[in-house]
């Protein structure tokens, strides 16, 4: 076993991650403050982080070379006239000692003829004998390691290590040392030098020589050092040694890179330490041979990124990318149709509709014949029987065996299969009609055919040019002057209607119909089309239609509602909280707790206030008799409006503070009070005084709309689908008494009877 080397005084296992750290040579800082990047001196790295797993050297095979010497364990095995098998240790006179032979002197004999030496002196005593010998435990040697080593000291190694072993084990040359001359002195003689680049760089170690006790390895200060920086395979400041030709270092420095430029090399020198000069030279067969000096920076610049043959086509279009220039080239070069602007994207999509649809379909078949197969295995005796269920083979067995039928006439069953498999799927899976109509539209394609642009570099001042261009003509109308000549570097971008929006006219717009039309579907608005026009191109109106309960809903609308009930939450927020802060402990205990619980209802109310969601319905003000095509207002739409018309109905609601709110047969002539009377008439909290109706084409009308006349509120010719909302009574209060007509919340907002569930 290998014994323990002999390391500094200041060098332990314990105190190993105390070590001071690596410092830097007044040269890497220079380095690093020229170039802006750390460069690290090539080859210390393989010293710091050196790995301790590597089996101790004494337990490798010895060499034939190997000169064995005192300390060394000999196995001695002999068979025949003479028996032996002995352990010995060469003593310091360098001998052995074999029972019945003697003292043997091995010392300085190699391993490779040993045996034969050994056999020899036995052989004087005794004849026809076998003899085996190999060695043991190895003797350990003492070596120095000096100069501008990492760790010098004396260290206790095995009889086999190398100068390179010892390095290693020393940690290598310092900051200040050389790592192209590592001495091995024998003797008061160099033995060896050893050069690291050579054994790191190549593998070589033809100058590594095995140590001898008393050995000396001395590290020399470093030489030149030069660094190299840019587009390299491994950046790094280098010492020179032999050759001080710029090929010799860039060969140590892995070469360059494969986007390095040959056109242009920055020499950086200090000048006999009085200036500093800069050189520049191609890296050619003679630049190569460019001598370099101590101190030298050299940079080595990656080539230009600029294209120089192309134009780029980005935005919304197939294939974004570089395409190859070429002289005469234009716009309709590079985009030749129509077809060249939908983005790989879009037919993902598609794709992955059918794949889903599939698997969908395939997973609801196997379903559906699982449950048909239980029904219709018999018993013997032609009575049905329960089956078990098809496992998964089984069910893939089925799937084949019945698409084979199909190929001998089998069809009906199959399509009758195939349509109750339909069913299933539209019961359980279907996306809900709303989901399918918005993935319609956000699969649309909504290019910008009015604008589209280039974007050029002028090359006298380096300024950015925007040349706009009709996309569509360009493409269409190759002679047209929309159809842009391009230059080198060109960029044309095509936008999406969603990248800079367009005018109302040009904007892709899609509408639901629903409801009592002859066809309800999602539509494309063209341009100019009306809400009329979209209803008529639906099939029209139906026999069953109740036009004036039709709802037009807007994405817009329900944006703005949503703000404003936003800032009246908040302002009466803001207003209750300076009511409560203005309440004084010191008034009246009876005015006190009536001022709190007045302000807690307040409070509650803003509450449920905030949970309304409010619906975006635009309010059509239809005439109650609306019932034909030319009754539906031709107003302009907007994408994502949808438009709904309820079959007719025969309903009046009434709801809020009333003993039994419920929905009651429509009569004609029958007034407010009747209704209310049916529905059990006010509660003791009721609002009497601020009852309202909501219409059924969103309007809203309150008694207060009419004060000043008798009893006209109770007069008011209701219309099948109107809602009668009796609201609850609030003590008075800073922050209600503007909102004591709630009409107020429900008109601004346009709010639907089913609002007064959450105001309850």
């Amino acid at each position: 076993m290998r014994e323990p080397a002999t390391l500094p005084p200041d060098f332990n296992l314990s105190n190993l991650a105390t070590m001071p750290e690596y410092t830097k040579t007044g040269f890497e800082r220079y380095v690093q403050a020229e170039i802006g990047v750390e460069l690290p001196i090539f080859g210390h790295e393989y010293f710091r982080d050196v790995p301790t797993t590597f089996a101790p050297v004494d337990r490798v095979p010895v060499q034939a070379d190997y000169v064995v010497g005192p300390g060394d364990e000999l196995l001695i095995r002999a068979w025949g006239k003479i028996d032996v098998d002995v352990e010995v240790v060469i003593d310091r006179t360098g001998q052995i000692y074999l029972p019945r032979v003697g003292a043997i002197r091995v010392a300085g004999i190699r391993y490779d003829q040993l045996g034969a030496f050994i056999r020899s002196a036995v052989g004087r005593f005794f004849k026809d004998f076998d003899l085996d010998v190999s060695i043991g435990q190895l003797r350990s040697i003492q070596v120095l390691v000096l100069g501008y080593a990492r760790r010098p000291g004396t260290y206790t190694v095995s009889s086999l290590s190398t100068l390179a072993n010892a390095l290693f084990e020393s940690g290598g040359p310092s900051a200040g040392g050389s790592m192209r001359h590592a001495q091995l002195k024998r003797n008061n003689a160099v033995v060896t030098d050893l050069d690291l680049y050579d054994l790191i760089l190549k593998g070589d170690k033809s100058k590594d020589a095995n140590l001898q006790s008393g050995d000396v390895i001395y590290i020399p200060r470093v030489g030149p050092l030069v660094a190299v920086s840019g587009s390299i395979n491994r950046p790094a400041i280098y010492e020179l040694r032999d050759s001080a030709e710029l090929g010799a270092v860039l060969e140590n420095s892995g070469g360059l890179t494969s986007v390095a430029s040959t056109g242009r090399v920055v020499l950086d020198r200090l000048n006999d330490h009085t200036e500093r000069v800069v050189d520049e030279f191609t890296l050619d067969a003679e630049g190569l041979k460019h001598e370099l000096k101590d101190g030298d920076i050299v940079r080595v610049y990656a080539v230009s990124p600029r294209i120089g043959n192309a134009v780029t086509l980005r935005g919304n279009v197939a294939q974004p990318g570089r395409y190859r220039w070429h002289q005469g080239m234009r716009v309709s070069d590079l985009i030749p149709s129509r077809d060249a602007l939908i983005a790989r994207q879009y037919w993902n999509e598609r794709n992955s509709l059918v794949h889903s649809s599939e698997r969908d379909d395939f997973s609801s078949s196997l379903s559906r014949r699982s449950r048909l197969e239980k029904e219709r295995v018999l018993t013997p005796d032609g009575q049905r029987a329960l089956a078990r269920p098809m496992n998964e083979s089984e069910q893939f067995a089925q799937q084949d065996a019945e698409q084979l039928a199909l190929g001998d006439g089998q069809l009906e069953d199959r399509v009758g299969i195939k349509e109750d498999s339909a069913s299933d799927q539209n019961l359980a899976e279907n996306q809900p009609d709303e989901e399918l109509a918005a993935d319609i539209r956000r699969r649309a394609t909504d290019i910008n055919w009015e604008y589209a642009v280039v974007e050029r570099t002028d090359q006298r001042d380096l300024t950015t040019q925007l040349i706009p261009f009709n996309l569509a003509r360009a493409i269409d109308q190759p002679s047209s002057v929309d159809n842009q000549a391009l230059l080198v570097g060109d960029i044309v971008t095509v936008f999406s209607q969603k990248d800079i929006p367009v005018s109302t006219e040009a904007r892709t717009k899609f509408v639901q119909i629903e409801g009592e039309v002859r066809a309800p579907g999602l539509y494309r608005v063209g341009p100019g089309e009306t809400l009329r026009d979209m209803v008529r191109r639906s099939g029209g109106i139906s026999s069953q239609a109740y036009l004036f309960g039709a709802e037009l809903h807007r994405e817009s609308t329900l944006k703005a509602q949503k703000k404003q009930l936003a800032q009246m939450v908040e302002r009466m927020q803001r207003e209750l909280q300076e009511q409560s802060a203005s309440v004084s402990p010191g008034i009246a205990p009876e005015d006190f707790t009536e001022a709190r619980v007045r302000i807690q209802e307040q409070r509650d109310f803003i509450d449920k206030l905030a949970q309304i969601q409010p619906t975006g319905r635009v309010v059509l003000e239809l005439k109650p008799s609306a019932s034909a095509l030319d009754d539906v207002p031709a107003m302009a739409l907007e994408d994502g409006d949808k438009f709904f018309i309820p079959a007719k109905l025969d309903t009046v609601e009434v709801l809020g503070s009333v003993y039994n709110e419920n929905a009651f047969r429509f009569k004609p002539h029958k007034l407010v009070p009747e209704y209310v009377n049916n529905a059990g008439g006010f509660t003791r909290g009721a609002d009497k005084a601020h009852a309202f109706v909501i219409r059924a084409d969103g309007t809203v009308i309150s008694r207060q709309q009419h004060h000043g006349f008798i009893n006209r509120f109770e007069t008011i010719r209701l219309m099948p689908g109107d809602a009668i909302v009796v609201p609850q009574r609030f003590k008075t209060g800073g922050v209600l008494r503007s909102l004591r007509d709630w009409t107020q919340v429900f008109s601004q907002l346009a709010l639907g009877a089913a609002a007064i569930n959450v105001l309850k």
